[in-house]
């Protein structure tokens, strides 16, 4: 594009990069942050005459003047990111976490309020955002992606200062996404199956009466866990039914963390049923994507700012890259090898296939034996991170100072990973441990938070701009997670790091087989979104029954092929449907950068090796996707790589 080019030698001039006059690249310059500032100015702002002021006395003469504006801005803006997550943390403690006593109601209404609600309007109400605006203009993601191939490191972080003001969303907009976020979070926090109440038609019980597994993660690892186990076949089966009646809400609302209700997943009676809950909570974080919409001119609904703003992918590409592997060939042959490694027909629930794992050949109680003894408590998970990462090949200083910025607290849910937004803050690793100590798979999902938090440290502490900490998007730092929980057999005590040369063919399959799962999921996850916008009014009940149809079209024409059952609802059970709004995607598109990574850190020949480049990786900070990975391992995101390693191992 013409101008993108113009506009390119214009910003490099200012930086001293061409051979462009200051006075020629001012004015281009600066007249794309001048019109960017009147697309925002309202009458409540000032006259006309107060914005050409305005734009003239706030305009950066010199470089020096733009650099000395930027570290500004950006301490300032470090210092009040920090500031509110830190808040943040704090009110959502006695939500999140097992140890609080405070008493819950006031605690879960106080877990709603967001300490950033109303920093647009006082960054607009007090010209800084106009400021900001002036000297640091937008860029469409096409330009960053575009001109950012010649960009240095500054100039990267000039253009994510030109993303902090793109919209001017009203304070009590945003406190009412954080309101609904926060409600559909207490739900699924709570959504526990009591799995010794749980009975098969003819009244025996499959789980001891302690077993309480949380919707959906903790189901989803049970049915995994019981591939090659006496007696398997027929839990997964009954996991696999009470998983349907989460999704299509047949439920009895008495078994939703009922402790003392025992029924029959297979049987429908007249217990009455959970009310739409489900569906309730994604209506009500739809209805405050609407409200926000208004306020968004560039980017008008809430699926154009998750992918194109917030993924930086477009939608319509991700939904193109995911059909094109689960429609792939290769599916039908990876599934013929876990269809003879089980030695029966495939079920739907095999879509969570779990045997080319190393893990799969061992004895799960064993491992929880083990793990149970290694981290009693959060305290001994924390206590041994050092050790983690030394094992990982992390030179024994970066290890000590990286663990040093990590916390490890127990979690009421699944677990989770929360990042730390200023360099006066800790990342965050929350992870479920039972009383009796971290089962085998509560330290595998520890490990995986674990991932989480070390890229979130390095690219905050080791990066060398503030606006340029973190990654691309939530995929990048899913990538990382999955490269560790990969890694967690090869992590416990005694265990050797030495596996650089390649990937194993199983390692590969299982990649292959994780994406295929997630993809279907993200498909569903996404295509429901689209039905909400194309039907704003839809209730509870029509909303269910859509993600049905939606979740039975996907799987006909994908799965039932080789999974077997028609109009299958499996894929759209998945919790974050529910509490967290369009982020499945991140997954499939985490697992596609992985197996990228993995193959190019698979070059490294000793841990060390491993880890120096890990580290330099997760340094790049938050560049678009395409870039990163570029930077990263020298190609865009893209399938082929995999498909073409099934390709040899199934052939």
């Amino acid at each position: 594009m013409r101008h993108n080019t113009l506009f390119y030698m214009a910003f490099a001039a200012i930086l001293g990069l061409t051979s462009c006059t200051s006075k020629k690249t001012e004015t281009m310059e600066y007249s794309r942050g001048e019109q960017q500032v009147r697309a925002l100015w309202t009458p409540t702002d000032g006259t006309q005459e107060e914005l050409e002021q305005f734009i003239a006395d706030n305009t950066c003469k010199t470089d020096s003047e733009r650099i000395a504006l930027f570290e500004s801005l950006s301490k300032a803006f470090e210092n009040i990111y920090q500031s509110a997550d830190l808040l943040t943390v704090e009110l959502l403690r006695p939500t999140q976490l097992t140890n609080a006593t405070e008493p819950q109601t006031p605690d879960w209404i106080l877990s709603g309020y967001s300490p950033l609600a109303h920093f647009s309007d006082d960054m607009f109400a007090n010209k800084l955002a106009f400021v900001t605006i002036l000297n640091f203009p937008h860029y469409t993601l096409e330009e960053k992606n575009t001109l950012g191939k010649s960009w240095s490191r500054q100039e990267w972080a000039f253009a994510r200062m030109g993303d902090v003001f793109t919209t001017r969303v009203p304070a009590s907009v945003n406190t009412r996404m954080a309101q609904s976020l926060a409600n559909a979070e207490n739900y699924i926090a709570d959504y526990n199956i009591y799995m010794g109440n749980l009975r098969t038609e003819d009244d025996r019980a499959l789980w001891p009466e302690d077993k309480i597994l949380l919707s959906h993660w903790n189901l989803r690892d049970e049915l995994k866990a019981l591939y090659g186990t006496e007696g398997g076949q027929e839990k997964q089966e009954m996991i696999y039914r009470v998983m349907q009646r989460i999704v299509d809400q047949t439920i009895p609302q008495a078994a939703v963390n009922g402790r003392d209700f025992v029924w029959k997943p297979s049987v429908i009676d007249d217990q009455p049923s959970e009310p739409y809950t489900r569906y309730e909570r994604i209506l009500e974080i739809a209805q405050a994507y609407f409200a926000e919409d208004p306020y968004c001119p560039t980017a008008p609904t809430g699926i154009i700012r998750n992918f194109e703003e917030g993924v930086e992918i477009p939608a319509e590409e991700l939904d193109s890259l995911f059909r094109a592997l689960v429609g792939s060939p290769q599916v039908a042959k990876v599934a013929a090898v876990i269809r003879e490694r089980l030695g029966r027909e495939l079920r739907p629930y095999d879509i969570w296939y779990d045997g080319f794992k190393s893990r799969a050949a061992l004895n799960e109680d064993a491992l929880s034996a083990e793990t149970r003894k290694l981290y009693p408590d959060a305290n001994a998970f924390a206590a041994d991170m050092w050790r983690l990462l030394t094992q990982m090949g992390f030179y024994s200083e970066d290890a000590r100072n990286i663990a040093h910025r990590i916390v490890v607290e127990p979690a009421r849910g699944s677990g989770h990973a929360w990042p730390c937004l200023g360099r006066k803050e800790d990342a965050r690793l929350r992870t479920r441990i039972p009383a009796a100590g971290m089962d085998y798979k509560g330290y595998n999902i520890a490990v995986h938070e674990f991932g989480h938090c070390v890229e979130q440290v390095l690219d905050m502490y080791y990066i060398d701009y503030y606006m340029l900490s973190g990654v691309p998007n939530t995929a990048y730092t899913e990538a990382s997670a999955f490269l560790w929980q990969q890694r967690d057999l090869q992590l416990l005590p005694g265990a050797v790091r030495s596996q650089h040369s390649e990937i194993s063919s199983d390692e590969v399959l299982d990649q292959f087989w994780s994406m295929y799962e997630i993809m279907g999921v993200s498909l569903v996850d996404m295509r429901m979104w689209r039905w909400i916008y194309e039907h704003p009014k839809a209730t509870a009940k029509e909303l269910c029954e859509a993600t049905q149809a939606i979740a039975k079209e996907v799987w006909n024409a994908y799965y039932e092929p080789v999974l077997g059952e028609h109009d299958c609802i499996l894929l759209a059970v998945y919790s974050h449907m529910v509490n967290a709004p369009m982020y499945l995607p991140n997954y499939p598109l985490g697992h596609i950068v992985q197996y990228q990574l993995e193959e190019h850190l698979a070059q490294c020949k000793t841990p060390k090796d491993f880890a120096i480049e890990y580290m330099r990786i997760y340094r790049l900070g938050r560049l678009t996707p395409k870039e990163w990975l570029i930077q990263a391992v020298g190609e865009a995101p893209t399938i082929e790589p995999i498909l073409r390693a099934v390709e040899r191992i199934t052939k």
